[in-house]
């Protein structure tokens, strides 16, 4: 197992519906791959009712495991393109990576 893996993952929480326009700017910006989940969220702000019942939004959230000298242009990209900066459109985090198993590679691959 590979603990110094020189890799970062990215984790960006968005409504449900935009996925893959997340996928397309982190592609669009090197990331090689996105593995996306399906989630309810409960941020106070996003809670709606309907007939009096309080109704969750849906979120996606998407995975990317990237070379750490790309993480933050993916993020600040992501950012740009679905302006987390507005409330309640999302977040997007950079976490490091150790102990990582599986990762592989056009070279690794030919071995």
């Amino acid at each position: 197992m590979n603990f110094d893996t020189g890799y970062e993952l990215i984790i960006t929480i968005v409504n449900k519906g935009w996925a893959d326009h997340v996928i397309k700017v982190t592609r669009n910006a090197g990331a090689p791959g996105a593995t996306v989940l399906h989630a309810r969220g409960s941020g106070i702000h996003d809670i709606t009712s309907f007939l009096g019942l309080a109704i969750e939004p849906e979120k996606e959230i998407i995975l990317n495991v990237v070379p750490e000298s790309i993480s933050e242009k993916i993020v600040t990209e992501v950012a740009d393109a679905l302006n987390l900066k507005a409330p309640g459109t999302g977040i997007s985090m950079i976490l490091p990576l150790r102990g990582v198993t599986g990762l592989f590679h056009d070279s690794d691959s030919r071995k």
